[in-house]
């Protein structure tokens, strides 16, 4: 779920936060990335059980409508329980293994926070793509799961209400959020009826090889910042650090950490990885700048004979 460049990212934060608290504990710092990387996870299980609370409104809504007397809207379409009776969704509200997950981690959020299920609900009825959905007569599962992606696409990721929800419960959540929905999204797509349960459960990252780097990166960073700091005054006659911005100094150390000190990445990728990290986070020119330093120092290091690196590495 989580790739090396995000795990950078993860690693770049905790260094950001560390800057601005003024707390040199390093294990401080190595506990809040361990709970960083994790919280993600987290933040990917509370959006897809979403769909689980959408659903279960969903029903009671039919089962409150079938009380009435007076007509409404949903008495147009020719099966008004079509949307609870979504294969896809269906596939999510009964998976039993994400119910356990959700139980085990204790995540009642939406249970808490019911108004933005409400919310999300009232949206959904409201779109031209619900609308489509409730007058069409095909019950395949394609179609079913077409309009989760459509909705998802359209009303459910883009709620600014979601968004600011997400925003002051974990403020490291904001840019997990993209992330989250873009793997949701594609987990959606890929989908089918004869997957099991944990079809919906992937790992966080692909094995304990990558929480290890995020590890070493973290803690060889903070421990070396002088020396690290030192590589880049050579490389800057004019440095001033009150000049630079926090986060193009720490993506520099990170960089140059990982130059010395991860033989099996090879310098092309991490140079290009800092780089589409800083085109994201930091200033306009922050990526033309740090491409400029560690050019130089890469040169510098084959001369000294400094780099050693050894097979193809990994993204």
């Amino acid at each position: 779920m989580l790739t090396r460049r995000q795990i950078r990212v993860k690693v770049m934060q905790c260094i950001y936060a560390l800057t601005l608290s003024k707390d040199d504990s390093l294990e401080k710092q190595e506990k809040f990335l361990k709970y960083s990387i994790n919280q993600t996870y987290t933040l990917y299980l509370l959006m897809l059980s979403l769909f689980r609370e959408l659903h279960q409104l969903a029903a009671e809504h039919i089962k409150l409508s079938s009380n009435k007397y007076l007509a409404s809207p949903s008495d147009s379409y020719p099966d008004k329980e079509r949307f609870v009776k979504n294969k896809l969704l269906l596939k999510i509200a009964e998976n039993k293994a994400l119910g356990d997950e959700l139980n085990r981690r204790k995540l009642k959020n939406w249970y808490l926070h019911e108004e933005y299920v409400k919310i999300l609900f009232r949206e959904i009825v409201a779109s031209d793509v619900y609308e489509a959905y409730m007058q069409s007569t095909d019950t395949s599962f394609e179609a079913d799961r077409k309009v989760v992606i459509e909705l998802f696409r359209e009303v459910i990721a883009p709620n600014e209400k979601i968004y600011e929800y997400f925003e002051d419960d974990q403020l490291t959540w904001v840019d997990d959020l993209p992330l989250v929905n873009t793997f949701l999204l594609k987990r959606l797509k890929k989908v089918k009826p004869e997957h099991v349960d944990s079809f919906f459960l992937p790992k966080l990252v692909k094995d304990d090889d990558d929480l290890d780097f995020a590890r070493k990166l973290l803690v060889k960073t903070l421990l070396n910042d002088g020396a690290l700091v030192s590589e880049i005054e050579g490389k800057t006659p004019n440095w001033d650090k009150d000049r630079i911005a926090d986060i193009d100094a720490i993506l520099l150390k990170m960089a140059i950490c990982e130059l010395l000190n991860f033989p099996s990445i090879p310098e092309r990728v991490t140079i290009n990885e800092y780089l589409e990290i800083a085109k994201e986070y930091s200033t306009p020119k922050s990526s033309i700048f740090i491409n400029g330093i560690l050019d130089k120092l890469v040169k510098e290091y084959k001369t000294d004979g400094k780099l050693n690196k050894t097979g193809r590495g990994l993204l």
